[in-house]
């Protein structure tokens, strides 16, 4: 990782975003949801070596999986993997999110394309990977999600940010005036902290950021924190941190787990 925050990585041959703020914090935990015993064995023993704590939950296979309510602290992340039909991956995913609005997520599938990937975008999923790059990939994906950042190939992030900034509204006033306590909350905002966050970095309580964070949100005409910093993609008006990573694209991989030999 470079100063500013930027997580290389070229192994497989893939390229990825991985910015993350700066800090080594690993993942809370981890929740592995997968209906099948063996990918969760797997996954489970190649998260052993970092001693970050998990949690394994089989899921039934249908077409509306849904785990039992979960409470993930910030900085937990969920790994789904995506062996469901798109749409039942993207119905679980709406659940767990629903369930925990402050959960991370990071999917796991057979391949990345623009029609599997987008909507899971949209949803809130921070991480996408393919079976093939999942084992080495896996900590460090881990570590960047959790901490607010993406990891997505970079031209499937560059694809979906072109799709949303063609169909976006025209950008707000470069001039919209915001109050000094506006402007600061906006900062730490950017920033991915939450509401609790901000009002102990500014000694102010958390439902005056609640009000501060409406009024942004009003002011910007827009309705979601994600879409305030689409916003900042398209205007000077808002200013988050540099976070810049020269990453390419891969070509697509056909992988699958490996199963477990039995023991004996």
């Amino acid at each position: 990782m470079d100063p500013g925050g930027v997580l290389h990585s070229r192994r497989h041959d893939t390229m990825y975003t991985g910015t993350v703020p700066t800090g080594d914090r690993s993942p809370n935990r981890a929740y592995l949801l997968s209906p099948h015993s063996f990918v969760l064995e797997e996954l489970g023993r190649w998260l052993l070596p970092s001693g970050i704590p998990y949690e394994k939950i089989q899921l039934a296979y249908s077409l509306a999986p849904r785990p039992d309510p979960l409470t993930m602290k910030r900085g937990s992340v969920c790994v789904v993997d995506a062996c469901f039909p798109p749409a039942a991956t993207e119905s679980l995913v709406s659940a767990v999110l629903s369930d925990s609005p402050e959960a991370r997520i990071l999917v796991a599938a057979d391949e990345l394309t623009e029609t599997f990937a987008f909507p899971l975008l949209r949803l809130g999923v921070k991480g996408l990977m393919t079976y093939a790059h999942t084992r080495r990939e896996f900590l460090p994906a881990l570590a960047a999600v959790a901490k607010g950042g993406y990891w997505v190939p970079r031209g499937l992030l560059s694809r979906f940010l072109d799709l949303l900034l063609a169909k976006a509204p025209a950008p707000p006033v470069p001039h919209t005036i915001l109050s000094r306590r506006e402007q600061d909350v906006l900062e730490l905002l950017l920033q991915n902290l939450a509401n609790k966050e901000i009002a102990g970095r500014l000694n102010i309580s958390e439902r005056t950021v609640k009000f501060h964070v409406s009024n942004l949100l009003a002011k910007f005409s827009v309705q979601r924190r994600a879409d305030l910093i689409l916003h900042s993609f398209q205007s000077h008006a808002i200013t988050p941190q540099p976070r810049r990573a020269n990453l390419e694209d891969s070509p697509p991989h056909h992988p699958r787990f490996t199963r477990p030999r039995a023991a004996g």
